[in-house]
């Protein structure tokens, strides 16, 4: 990977945002388990479009797709096509400057599940318009709290058959995962393509945000515990050529990392340390938009326009297959 040093600021020309959300858990019916935790939330694409593609476009950024990610929804597929169908219904009242931004899904299915492999055919021929279907709809998988799916034999026998749909994985888990099950899993389906997100979820390595007493938390000492466990997880992923992963939910990692300049710098080595592990060409940044979008742009991030380029679009772009 180069790099260089640059003063100026940089804004890419093109983005690709590959993490974001769609929500509306007072009306949709698949998104009941959600509505416990973002009760009456409603967030749509009209709402992205002005808080994110507008503003993009006023500093010369052209937003040229997106992956919508699966927000726990009860009925993958439903998800699916709600928010195709929105889509379809924005192009077609838009006056031409925006469009049908959404080129990709991580969807929401069970692995485990014995109707496993209908679920994957529904979900491949709800979007058809993407290449018949083929490439389009990338998989996540139902959340099971306690249970880990990375050890069961039948997650792994649903996991083998995204191979057969041309499919990819995104692999949401505590870093501990990584170093007892991940790694060695991931390993035996070479030719599956797999995107860890968040950053492998290092947890608050400098502890909460605030004190108590609502003051800034002034530690700046990192967890080591923490931190050895996921550098061991991400250096065992990084070996496998077919996995990626998201530079996203940094306020996971380190809550209030913009408040201080001491928490800025425990933050950006974390994500200098992710890089390094699998360069440019394997990390891509991502927003998680609407719950914590990226509020810092790419200065003083020291690597070349080209490694840039990769990060903020080039390696989503190859990876969900945006073009």
């Amino acid at each position: 990977m180069s790099s260089s040093s640059s003063s100026s600021s940089y804004y890419p020309k093109e983005v690709i945002d590959p993490h974001h959300h769609f929500l509306d858990t007072a009306n949709q019916p698949f998104q009941t388990f959600m509505n416990k935790f973002a009760t009456n939330v409603t967030y749509l694409p009209e709402d992205y479009t002005r808080d994110v593609i507008e503003p993009l476009a006023k500093v010369g950024v052209k937003m040229i797709g997106t992956v919508h990610v699966e927000a726990m929804p009860d009925n993958g597929v439903q998800e699916v096509a709600w928010v195709e169908q929105m889509m379809v219904t924005m192009e077609g009242s838009s006056s031409g400057n925006i469009n049908y931004y959404v080129k990709g899904y991580v969807a929401s299915a069970n692995l485990t599940d014995d109707t496993i492999e209908q679920q994957l055919q529904q979900l491949v021929d709800c979007v058809g318009k993407f290449e018949n279907g083929t490439t389009a709809t990338h998989v996540a998988t139902t959340r099971h709290d306690g249970i880990d799916l990375l050890k069961s034999p039948r997650f792994e026998q649903g996991l083998a058959l995204l191979e057969k749909y041309n499919l990819s994985f995104d692999l949401q888990c505590a870093p501990i995962q990584l170093v007892e099950t991940a790694s060695t899993l991931f390993a035996k389906y070479p030719s599956l393509q797999v995107c860890i997100d968040h950053l492998g979820k290092p947890r608050t390595i400098l502890g909460n945000d605030l004190l108590d007493d609502g003051s800034v938390n002034p530690n700046v000492t990192v967890d080591e515990a923490e931190l050895k466990v996921w550098r061991e997880g991400m250096t065992a992923m990084a070996k496998l050529p077919n996995v990626h992963v998201k530079l996203s939910m940094l306020g996971y990692a380190c809550p209030g990392w913009m408040r201080t300049k001491e928490r800025q710098e425990v933050l950006k080595s974390l994500v200098r340390e992710t890089i390094e592990l699998f360069g440019a060409n394997r990390c891509m940044v991502a927003w998680n938009w609407h719950v914590n979008g990226a509020v810092s742009d790419a200065d003083n991030m020291s690597y070349s326009d080209e490694d840039k380029d990769r990060l903020f679009a080039g390696t989503a772009k190859e990876f969900y297959r945006i073009g």
